[in-house]
């Protein structure tokens, strides 16, 4: 069964309270026992229980020029209509970057590794316990809030150029999408080039102290990166695997 524990802290609660997040989850009880927990800990929450028209408000241009735009999204995978991979893939290949928590009940290692690859940022797996829901969502919206604030600097490196204060990369002249989870990545290999990181380190520096999941999740990043980086992915000239330690840049 899914607890309503959660963490009652007055500092936590008064960070929240600026952070709005749009719930996707079409079992009516489920729905309403994360709505209650999420407004008890201060933040605004608006939901739907339909894919298709949680993908149609997302995609509308008056939606995201107000400031009723979600900083973080819960997204359940099997929805009527349109299901949450599709929402999931399609608002990454438009360039969303807005953080996506996934929470389904598939639960086996394909489809966490699946959820993943089409640019969620963690996975949660029902049942699941409000506790472990809050601290995630802390833990997306407090990454975002670390990478929207970078300093303005640019850093360069051969045919790739990282903007932080714009959270934008070109490569050969050319701009790349990435999620926040690849920007940050490829900020931290750049401003240590050639150190050799192990995947703990990166976890520890990108998803932070409180993460949940598994080191799988850098393999999997690091795959992304390669793609949208290298000009052959499976022969990488950036981002290079140290067998038996982790990875470096350069």
């Amino acid at each position: 069964m899914l607890s309503l524990e959660t963490s009652q802290t007055t500092a936590e609660s008064k960070l929240a309270q600026k952070n709005r997040i749009l719930l996707i989850e079409d079992e009516d009880l489920i729905r309403d026992m994360i709505v209650v927990a999420l407004e008890e800990e201060g933040y605004e929450v608006s939901t739907s229980d339909n894919g298709r028209t949680a993908l149609s408000l997302l995609q509308s241009p008056d939606f995201n020029r107000t400031s009723v735009a979600p900083d973080l999204i819960i997204l359940d995978l099997m929805l009527p209509e349109v299901n949450g991979l599709d929402i999931c893939r399609l608002l990454r290949h438009q360039g969303d970057i807005t953080p996506i928590l996934v929470v389904s009940a598939k639960s086996s290692e394909t489809d966490r590794v699946l959820g993943l690859e089409v640019g969620a940022d963690d996975y949660l797996t029902k049942p699941f316990s409000m506790r472990e829901l809050i601290a995630r969502c802390r833990a997306l919206l407090r990454r975002q809030k670390y990478s929207s604030s970078s300093s303005n600097s640019v850093q360069r490196y051969r045919d790739i150029s990282l903007f932080s204060e714009e959270c934008r990369v070109m490569v050969r002249g050319t701009d790349v999408n990435l999620s926040p989870k690849e920007f940050r990545l490829l900020e931290l290999f750049m401003s240590y080039p050639r150190r050799v990181w192990s995947r703990e380190q990166l976890i520890e520096q990108v998803w932070g102290l409180d993460f949940m999941g598994d080191t799988k999740t850098v393999d999997v990043h690091i795959r992304w990166l390669r793609e949208k980086l290298e000009q052959e992915p499976s022969q990488p000239e950036y981002l290079i695997t140290v067998r038996g330690f982790g990875y470096r840049f350069g």
